[in-house]
């Protein structure tokens, strides 16, 4: 019988794969399907990240729910404004339909 040869990964590769476990908020099982990896070595790299982490050694994790920019601002300010409108018009058209319908018999 022959053995397995054993996969490594770079240290850049695990903390990305951990980052992503940690951001998305899913477990660590469907991230490693996803990244075809036995689950129980993500879980390990989790806990691993974790505790070094705990030991205050570590690097924090990159944030991807950093402030908005001010062009993302200004983006954001257009569609709340798109979306206000879009509302009266829904419901100006409501009211339509009622008057057209007639009366309620």
């Amino acid at each position: 019988m022959t053995k397995r040869q054993r996969r490594s990964y770079s240290d850049e590769y695990k903390r990305q794969a951990v980052d992503l476990v940690l951001s998305s908020g899913r477990s660590a099982k469907s991230v490693s399907k996803e990244l075809g990896l036995d689950g129980s070595v993500l879980s390990r790299w989790v806990a691993e990240r974790g505790a070094v982490r705990a030991g205050g050694s570590a690097e924090a994790p990159t944030s991807q729910a950093a402030l908005p920019s001010a062009d993302q601002a200004d983006v954001i300010a257009r569609l709340q404004r798109e979306n206000e409108q879009l509302r009266m018009e829904r419901d100006i058209l409501k009211k339509s339909i009622a008057i057209f319908a007639g009366p309620r018999t």
